[in-house]
């Protein structure tokens, strides 16, 4: 059918949205060429994809009618027992049951959440550089961000002055390994955010999703369970994408009744609940402590990974450059010479088969540096981490 005979009209929130940077540079990654450091993605040598095998065959072959039926929107009440109880272990201590809510991914929640807190022009607190699936997720009900200071130690809780937070619906914040710059925000400024956000009402976004992914320093405990300490409004959001795998789009909100309720009656409107066999599954797998035997693994393989990267970028990166040296995750942060673009420099370096993300898009401000960037590096073997950063430690010179 031709398209210029069709006749509809979008929604003035439609006509707003604009894609992902990130999901546009993977079209070009997908080339088998490219070296590509763009990527969030979790390394496939972690998926336990013979554990989650086995548990898809007992779940059909014992619970198959349940597993295929419909369920509650609140999911799998065993899963959300043990995703209380992880939550206890990690300081959360009076965590209940009615406060978890499984979802379709920790994007999902976020959405739903979007939904919940922001109206057009609420004003909405984010770390600056940010998740850029977060903004891109709030982006569609119309905020008025408010970059929170941040520094080399992440975000700045003294920053969040009464000025900043007057009428603000929340504040995001990923205190573990933060998406994009790497960064772990101290056990000292976690305790003063939380005091902060008490004493003004400001609940806090706290978004966790590379925290078990650890592999130097100490760990150090959640904003969920030094805000209930502190009293202070503390939303967690969890996922399995991390731990197990992302194809299984599986997460989890926990937050109070009250919050929980609301988002409930937003899920049923969404999808109605997370689909039943794969909550099933997930919690065969977890459920008798394999976590502890299969994350260990794939910590060892992200250090090596980041090991690699970082000693390749001390050979090849001139001295006008800094990064950050991240203690967990997936990410490096990269600034370059105030002079350098590097937009325009990644068009310079898919020329030469290699790919990564801009700083810029991790900004809700026009005037956000440009002289940054992301580098993942827990999909690409040594060799080509090691190719990779030379071509671009070159290209930097070069500018």
């Amino acid at each position: 059918m031709n398209s210029s005979a069709l006749s509809y009209t979008f929604s003035q929130r439609a006509q707003k949205l604009t894609g992902s940077a990130i999901r546009e540079i993977l079209k070009i990654t997908v080339r088998p060429e490219i070296i590509s450091f763009a990527g969030g993605l979790p390394a496939p040598k972690g998926f336990p994809t013979e554990a989650i095998n086995r548990a898809y065959d007992r779940v059909l072959a014992q619970m198959g009618p349940v597993a295929l039926q419909y369920g509650p929107t609140e999911g799998y009440a065993p899963l959300r027992a043990w995703v209380a109880e992880d939550l206890k272990r990690s300081g959360a201590h009076d965590i209940s049951v009615d406060e978890v809510l499984i979802v379709s991914g920790s994007q999902q929640a976020l959405d739903m959440l979007g939904k919940l807190f922001v109206d057009p022009g609420s004003k909405v607190l984010v770390e600056a550089p940010s998740y850029l699936g977060a903004l891109q997720s709030f982006s569609l009900f119309e905020p008025t961000y408010v970059p929170a200071p941040t520094d080399e130690g992440g975000l700045i809780p003294e920053g969040l002055t009464d000025e900043r937070v007057k009428d603000a619906r929340f504040i995001y914040a990923l205190p573990n390994f933060q998406n994009p710059t790497g960064l772990t925000l101290s056990l000292a400024r976690r305790q003063a955010l939380v005091e902060r956000c008490a004493a003004v009402g400001l609940p806090i976004i706290e978004d966790d999703p590379y925290g078990d992914l650890r592999y130097a320093g100490e760990a150090l405990p959640g904003l969920l369970g030094l805000g209930r300490a502190a009293g202070a409004t503390v939303i967690r959001l969890g996922t399995f994408s991390k731990v197990l795998a992302p194809g299984l789009r599986l997460g989890y909100i926990a937050a109070p009744k009250d919050i929980i309720s609301k988002l409930v009656q937003i899920k049923q409107a969404t999808d109605l609940h997370t689909a039943s066999i794969t909550q099933m599954a997930v919690y065969e797998v977890v459920k008798d402590g394999f976590l502890g035997t299969h994350l260990p693994t794939v910590r060892e393989l992200y250090k090596q990974q980041c090991t690699y990267m970082l000693d390749a970028m001390a050979t090849h990166f001139p001295a006008t450059a800094t990064w950050t040296r991240p203690e967990g995750g997936m990410f490096i942060w990269v600034t370059l010479p105030a002079h350098i673009d590097s937009t325009e420099l990644l068009a310079r370096a898919i020329q030469k088969n290699v790919a990564f993300v801009p700083g810029a898009p991790f900004y809700t401000d026009e005037d956000a540096p440009k002289n940054t960037m992301r580098l993942s590096f827990v999909t690409v073997s040594e060799a080509k981490i090691r190719e990779g950063v030379a071509v671009l430690g070159q290209l930097i010179k070069e500018s």
